[in-house]
């Protein structure tokens, strides 16, 4: 499975287990924070607050969490969180990109150098391995959503840029700027998404297999299970099988 779907793979494993279940919303939770904070309270005059509303909706996070989200992001109780890219290598040349929300830059810095150890990768400097990288919108339907044809039709004429479609749904691609208008007009034809927001896609990946491509998935899992870290990207194209064995 190729690299500009590690996206969706991750967040299939988030959603695996209970505890995952729990960690997930914790993201969930300081992203609504943050986002709250970044503008307006509403989410209808606040874009990215809607976002993260959406996303924490298609994941279950019960209505109540939510909004107690939205209500701690007007209080003083919270510190405040900052926005931190690591860029690194994992085994086998695979470039990672982890994206942070943290109130202790330190603490996070030091439990991603950690992990990137732990699993015999590097961390490097910012801009050292996101060159190989597209900053792009991504909204994943399920397959329910409509059959490949008819989803690529509506999301071209919304105006995105690509659609990769497979058994676990439809991931339709947009530049950064078109992201809004073209959300707004896939929705109305395809329903709302099961996660949608900006992800790092891979200009080209790299084929791992073997205990090489089981050390680059582990140390995913473990930047993953970090409570700073929101999201990982990865530029690896990893055989199906390994990827069953990791999801069992």
């Amino acid at each position: 499975m190729a690299g500009h779907s590690q996206f969706k793979n991750i967040m299939h494993r988030k959603g695996a287990q209970d505890a995952k279940r729990s960690r997930l919303f914790s993201k969930l939770a300081r992203e609504i924070i943050v986002a709250a904070r970044s503008g307006l309270p509403d989410p209808a005059k606040n874009a990215r607050l809607r976002l993260a509303m959406l996303n924490a909706r298609a994941a279950n996070m019960p209505k109540d969490s939510i909004e107690r989200a939205v209500k701690r992001a007007a209080g003083n109780e919270e510190s405040a969180y900052q926005e931190v890219r690591y860029e690194g290598y994992a085994p086998g040349g695979v470039a990672l990109i982890v994206e942070a929300l943290t109130d202790n830059r330190n603490r996070t810095a030091g439990d991603v150098r950690s992990a990137f150890t732990k699993h015999g990768g590097n961390l490097g400097e910012t801009g050292s391995v996101s060159h190989m990288f597209q900053r792009v919108g991504s909204l994943f339907f399920p397959p329910e959503a409509g059959a490949a044809d008819a989803v690529f039709e509506a999301a071209v004429e919304a105006g995105a840029d690509d659609v990769q479609s497979s058994a676990d749904g439809h991931e339709v691609i947009c530049s950064v700027d078109a992201f809004n208008e073209v959300r707004d007009a896939v929705e109305k034809k395809l329903g709302a998404p099961k996660s949608a927001g900006f992800v790092w896609r891979a200009s080209i990946d790299v084929p791992v297999a073997g205990e090489t491509a089981e050390e680059v998935l582990s140390l995913i899992e473990t930047l993953d299970e970090l409570d700073d870290v929101q999201h990982v990207f990865a530029n690896l194209d990893v055989p199906e099988e390994i990827l069953q064995k990791e999801r069992a």
